[in-house]
């Protein structure tokens, strides 16, 4: 089937490691997996790096899903627009944004159809996205604020009249067998 490529990290360039390493690990759960000094003298037209890196994970298949360099000096907002990470369902996505909240972290709680997320910044302003899928998929892009705090049921019953009449509505499963078959028919 051709190239198969999965999420597999993000290194972020921070300005405070120690603040950084407290909100990733203490508010979003990671474990630091590994830190040490990085010497990169060579980096062809890029200049030298000599830092210390930290790996960040919460899944054990993975060695890291997060990187972090203490390289940066600027206040400007880094080039990624937000990194997304997937919830094992909705209840951890509920709780995560109530702890948000209670920290005065401004969260961002909307619906693609097809996921209930919330966005929000990490201390250095670096957008984040963690989310849960719905049973559903919708054709994107698909944007609409959502109350992350109604009830399992309510939810769902939001979700399937908010988006049942956009294109590509139908359940998520459905989607993905015929998606799979599309792939396996590939060169």
């Amino acid at each position: 089937m051709g190239l198969e490529l999965g999420f597999s990290h993000v290194v972020l360039k921070v300005r405070d490691l120690d603040t950084m390493l407290e909100f990733y690990t203490n508010t979003l759960q990671f474990d630091v997996v590994d830190r040490g000094p990085l010497n990169l003298p060579n980096r062809g037209d890029l200049p030298p790096l000599d830092t210390e890196i930290v790996f960040l994970s919460q899944d054990p298949n993975n060695h890291h899903q997060l990187a972090m360099l203490p390289i940066r000096d600027d206040d400007a907002p880094g080039p990624v627009d937000h990194m997304a990470f997937r919830a094992g369902n909705f209840t951890a996505v509920r709780d995560l944004a109530r702890t948000l909240q209670g920290q005065d972290v401004a969260i961002r709680p909307v619906s693609h159809g097809n996921t209930w997320s919330c966005y929000f910044k990490d201390p250095e302003g670096n957008g984040v996205e963690v989310y849960a899928d719905t049973p559903f998929h919708v054709t994107q892009p698909q944007v609409r604020p959502v109350d992350l705090f109604l009830d399992d049921d309510e939810l769902m019953a939001w979700t399937e009249e908010t988006f049942s009449d956009q294109n590509g509505f139908q359940p998520k499963k459905e989607y993905e067998a015929g998606r799979a078959e599309e792939l396996s028919n590939r060169p």
